[in-house]
């Protein structure tokens, strides 16, 4: 099969027509860079076969983002010596019709018949996939999935073992043969009523598997259940046997009088204990009375001696407070002294800053006249270059055009020289060498001699002699072009005419002088935003504002001279220093002022504190109940010592009772004679519960017949066994039969996989001399048998790497090619990206493989690492050429008409 002519329109990057011809009978290489179309041209060609023209569900093949369009795909190849043409439409306006070898089908007919001359299906509803493909999508690779071989070898198994029969029909023999088949299947039949592929149990023999199971379950319950009674009747007789010997004698009763008689006597120690708590809280208030009678008596004979001290501290503080009173005349001179130093200072300073303040304004005044003859000659400059930008405005209004009117004259202009380019193309060259002497007549022109002239329009050739020739030009494509090249000359003049301007060249130069215009005020405006950067009415203000504060300062100036002046006045800053030189001192005597103040306040505070206490002291000690007071203090403190004897010795002998008595100890006896009593009343009370729940069991059991149920299941259990023992016999010897059929079948499987093991090794010496690749019965690659340096070395495909496994992926498809091609079969082979991940040794062997599969059939290969392909032995086609030269093939085509593109006019790169 061969792949001749590939036109697409309308779908998804493709928005307007590409058509790509001239492909080679072996290898075609497609360049560009991603996103350049190329897996776009893959998938036309899947769509082409792969999708029925009637589905709905291939929206993603339309323009993005155009719901409207209607994908179309025309395809023209060479099959078995015809060649057939193929048109399918999606979407919008469904068409598929298929033509070649003299036939002709439509619609579905077609889908069909496409089919079945590749060798895939169609889904029964919705979009195709990988399952459908058969042998396309085995030699057809998407970018990115060579590395995948099982599912697709998967899908296109029937045509493969389709293909290998067809060429080793005579040498299978009977196993291989359609009976022989038909017996696998029958032995696998009777077999799967019995085992799973896994060769576990189904079907009738796991039922009887089961109900075996479940009956020697029955019978290990009933076994378990008269076992259950057996013991149940022996606990019975074991608990009523313990009712008679212990619980007739109620033991409880016994534990809990001793409990009662615990309990007594543990009350009788507790009563004890509450009395000595109460005796030793009566000692600790016994003994802190004592120690307050004691500080009391202490603190009588403290206050003797402390009215001594008291005595001596009234005559410091006295003392004190005369020092205190001697200094007071000195400390107020010094500051009536300081008052007067910091007034005298204070004048010296205003004198002095009233002379600088005179100075100050002096200067800024004549500041101020420098400021305001400045201002008045920029305000001249400004208001000069205002009149100037007034000037040019009016002249850049009268004379400017507008931008978008001159694009808009630009492209209208273009655009009807590209419509005389156009015409001239498609117009009709007379061109003519005549005889000397000879003329002929165009129109009213004589031609004369040698020349060629170009017809736009009809025109009329006189021979003399002879007759009259009318030639007509070009057909409508030229009548379209003049028409188009008129209306956009009355464009072009409408917009002159708006623009006022006489040509395009005169609207420029106009343009042109109104910019030069623009950026000559562009450059007044920032001289005069130099100068008047707040604009003219700012600078105006600010030269106002400078003339009244000229008229200030004159009469502040003029109320300084009126005002009385000191006679050679002090520099402001010593004036300032001296102010606060003078501040100090005053501050330093009002400071020594306040301390003395203070002081003496505190001396005659603390001369009054001094008399208060000695005379609270004084009276304390001469008070006439003391005496009386202080031997009341010493009676109470003896009779308190002897209420503590008393106590302390009643307390030791109720501590020795108490001890006697061991109350912890008699709180243990009454907790485990109370447990004991509680634990053989719960004894008795659980055999009884017991005893009761036992004899309802055993009744309702024996009730129940168990030992001839027992009896029954056994019986079942003996007759399911028999029965699961037969099955699972029969089983075994269909098993058995069957993996002898199945190893005869594969061994005539091995010489059914031989072509293909020819073709495997043709490629794989290539890539790795003396390797053998296995394939299973169903064709699929399986091992990678190769000489490693610790001997042979088997692996699967998966264990390889991920270019290793691309590499095996297509040297495999090519050897499924090649059975496919000597089977009779089409064979067109797709790559897309494919080998990107290959070393540059491994790539050059892969060159080899691909240039030698190219000889036998049609390699499509799409890439964009173009560098890695440039000794492929074929010339590229760049996509960006091929969109190119649709591009122009479809400025080029009528503006009317059907979706075909015109004769000749193709995207043509050999």
């Amino acid at each position: 099969m061969k792949l001749t002519r590939l036109y697409i329109n309308q779908f998804q990057q493709f928005r307007t027509p590409l058509d790509v011809t001239g492909l080679e009978a072996g290898l075609n290489l497609f360049v560009g860079p991603n996103e350049s179309g190329k897996s776009t041209l893959v998938r036309a060609i899947r769509a082409a076969f792969f999708e029925r023209h009637k589905t709905g569900s291939v929206t993603e093949l339309q323009p993005w983002g155009d719901s409207s369009a209607g994908p179309e795909i025309q395809l023209e190849f060479d099959w078995q010596g015809s060649r057939w043409t193929l048109n399918k439409r999606f979407l919008q306006s469904k068409r598929c019709d298929l033509q070649g070898g003299g036939e002709h089908y439509r619609g579905d007919e077609a889908d069909d018949r496409l089919a079945e001359l590749l060798g895939y299906e169609f889904p029964g509803r919705g979009a195709s996939k990988a399952e459908h493909w058969g042998i396309p999508g085995l030699l057809w690779v998407e970018q990115g999935a060579v590395q995948e071989m099982r599912e697709p070898v998967g899908h296109a198994g029937e045509h493969l073992q389709a293909a290998l029969s067809r060429n080793l029909s005579e040498a299978l023999g009977d196993v291989a043969s359609t009976g022989g088949d038909a017996l696998i299947a029958r032995v696998e039949q009777e077999r799967g009523k019995l085992l799973t592929a896994t060769g576990r149990s189904t079907g009738e023999l796991k039922q009887a598997e089961q109900e075996s199971a479940r009956l020697a379950a029955e019978q290990d319950r009933l076994d378990s259940q008269v076992d259950e009674y057996r013991e149940l009747v022996d606990r019975l007789g074991e608990l009523q046997r313990q009712q008679r010997e212990i619980d007739a004698a109620r033991p409880w009763e016994a534990q809990q009088a001793r409990a009662e008689k615990a309990r007594q006597a543990l009350d009788a120690v507790q009563a004890q204990q509450q009395r000595q708590a109460q005796e030793r809280s009566e000692l600790d208030a016994c003994r802190r009375s004592q120690q307050l009678y004691r500080q009391q008596l202490q603190d009588m004979e403290d206050q003797a001696r402390q009215l001594a001290r008291r005595e001596e501290e009234k005559a410091r503080a006295q003392q004190q407070r005369e020092q205190h009173r001697a200094n007071d005349g000195g400390i107020r001179q010094r500051l009536e002294d300081a008052k007067a130093d910091y007034a005298r200072a204070e004048e010296a300073l205003a004198s002095a800053r009233q002379h600088a303040r005179r100075q100050a304004l002096q200067a800024e005044q004549e500041r101020l006249r420098e400021q305001s003859s400045r201002l008045g000659a920029t305000l001249a400059d400004a208001r000069r270059l205002r009149d100037t930008l007034q000037q040019l405005s009016e002249q850049h209004q009268a004379i400017r055009i507008d931008d978008e009117a001159l694009r808009q004259l630009q492209r209208t202009e273009d655009e009807r020289e590209k419509l005389g380019i156009q015409q001239q193309a498609l117009a009709t060259r007379l061109a003519y060498r005549l005889e000397d002497g000879q003329q002929l007549m165009l129109g009213d022109q004589p031609l004369s001699g040698e020349g060629e002239k170009e017809l736009l329009a009809a025109a009329e050739l006189r021979i003399p002699g002879v007759g009259t020739l009318t030639v007509t030009p070009g057909g409508s494509d030229v009548a379209e072009l003049s028409r188009r090249q008129q209306r956009h000359a009355a464009d072009r003049d409408a917009l002159l005419h708006e623009l006022g301007a006489a040509s395009l060249a005169d609207a420029g130069a106009r343009a042109r002088k109104a910019d030069e215009l623009n950026r000559r005020m562009e450059r007044e405006r920032a001289e005069l935003k130099g100068l008047a950067p707040q604009g003219l009415d700012a600078l105006e203000s600010e030269q106002r504002l400078a003339e009244q504060r000229q008229k200030q300062l004159a009469d502040e100036l003029t109320q300084l001279s009126d005002a009385p002046r000191a006679a050679a006045p002090l520099d402001e800053a010593q004036a300032q220093a001296a102010l606060a030189n003078a501040g100090e001192q005053l501050k330093a005597a009002e400071h020594a002022e306040q301390a003395h103040r203070q002081a003496l306040g505190l001396a005659q505070q603390a001369l009054a504190t001094a008399e208060a206490e000695w005379q609270s002291l004084h009276d304390e000690l001469n008070a006439p109940d003391r005496q009386q007071r202080q031997q009341q203090a010493r009676d109470a403190l003896t009779d308190l010592h002897a209420q503590d004897e008393r106590l302390q010795a009643s307390l030791e002998r109720r501590q020795s009772e108490i001890e006697a008595a061991n109350p912890e100890l008699l709180e243990q006896d009454l907790e485990r004679f109370t447990r004991a009593a509680e634990a053989q009343l719960q004894q008795a009370r659980g055999r009884e519960r017991e005893v009761h729940d036992l004899q309802i069991r055993l009744d309702t059991q024996g009730a129940q017949g168990l030992d001839e149920q027992r009896d029954d299941a056994r019986r079942q259990q003996q007759q399911i066994q028999r029965r699961r023992d037969e099955l699972s016999r029969r089983a075994e010897a269909l098993d058995l039969l069957l993996t002898r059929l199945k190893q005869q079948r594969q061994t005539v499987t091995r010489r059914l996989q031989a072509p293909l093991q020819k073709h495997l090794g043709r490629y794989l010496k290539l890539l790795f001399p003396g390797a053998e690749l296995t394939v299973d019965e169903d064709l699929k690659p399986e091992a990678l048998i190769r000489d490693g340096t610790g001997g042979e070395e088997r692996g699967s495909l998966e264990a390889l790497s991920f270019g290793a496994r691309e590499q095996m992926g297509l040297i495999t498809r090519l050897a499924y090619a090649d059975l496919l091609k000597e089977a009779g079969r089409p064979t067109l082979i797709i790559l897309d990206d494919a080998l990107v991940h290959c070393d540059r040794a491994r790539r050059e062997q892969m060159k080899r493989i691909l240039f030698d599969a190219a000889r036998r059939h049609q390699v499509l290969l799409f890439t964009c690492h173009p560098e890695n392909w440039q000794d492929l032995g074929v010339a590229p086609r760049e996509m960006q050429a091929l969109k190119t030269a649709g591009s122009t093939a479809d400025m080029l085509a009528p503006q009317a008409g059907g979706d075909a593109p015109r004769p000749g006019v193709t995207a043509r790169h050999e």
